[in-house]
């Protein structure tokens, strides 16, 4: 199948047999959504939600990476939603991924309480007041919370879960007490962290978290996970997670 680019798109393949059209001038992924996407456990017959889709990357990842029987983004940006679905249709996804466009805020009226057995989001790491804020609105909204906070998230995630649902998420370490305080709050009981470290000497940049609805108090904490050897050379674990050899 053929794409027709529009200005400032490229279509990047993913290694997996699945390709992607992101536009270089908005918000592209980066490795916070592979590493969620290789965190993430999507069991067959489960129906997954990424909230914040963007382009579509973690719905088209977990695609190649679980057996989960259908996977949905929720993308309030209409062209990054569009976007989704025109990497969907080329990669003939029609009947596994759905990209619906609606707000984070809104998730449990739009596809009604207990709907899915996962969640998954790599939400805006940064509040409407801490960094600079970008002045481009894409970039704007996916880095900083603009349109939908942590709380948000979390709230949302809970409401549509099914019992024993889980809850799967990247952030930034800073916030791991407010993030295990709030998710605490609406019964999403951490289960599972792992940090992220871009080199073995570094502080940690990132943390995966997962959580279970209605699950009881007891968290395993994994192994760190480096990204770098040195500079510009991935681990073991990150190759693995990628799939690509690189």
């Amino acid at each position: 199948m053929t794409v027709e680019l529009k200005e400032h798109e490229r279509l990047d393949d993913l290694q997996n047999g699945y390709f992607i059209i992101q536009n270089t001038q908005d918000f592209c992924y980066g490795i916070d959504a592979v590493l969620l996407s290789g965190f993430a456990k999507v069991k067959p017959g489960e129906n997954a939600l990424d909230l914040g889709t963007g382009t579509g990357i973690i719905p088209i990842l977990l695609k190649a990476k679980t057996q989960g029987e259908h996977f949905t983004g929720l993308e309030i940006q209409e062209q990054s939603a569009k976007m989704a679905r025109r990497s969907v249709a080329y990669n003939h996804l029609e009947d596994s991924v759905t990209i619906e466009t609606g707000d984070i805020k809104e998730a449990s009226a739009l596809f009604g309480k207990a709907s899915f057995s996962v969640v998954t989001c790599n939400p805006p790491y940064m509040t409407g007041n801490h960094g600079l804020t970008n002045p481009h609105l894409p970039k704007a909204i996916a880095r900083h919370e603009v349109l939908c906070t942590l709380e948000d998230v979390i709230r949302e995630s809970a409401q549509v879960l099914k019992p024993k649902g889980r809850f799967y998420m990247v952030h930034r370490p800073f916030r791991l007490a407010e993030i295990m305080g709030t998710m605490m709050k609406y019964n999403l009981e951490p289960k599972r962290m792992q940090l992220v470290y871009p080199f073995v000497d570094k502080e940690p940049n990132m943390v995966l978290i997962e959580g279970l609805l209605g699950g009881k108090s007891r968290i395993t904490v994994e192994k760190p996970l480096i990204v770098y050897e040195k500079p510009g050379v991935y681990t073991r674990e990150i190759r693995e997670i990628y799939g690509d050899g690189r």
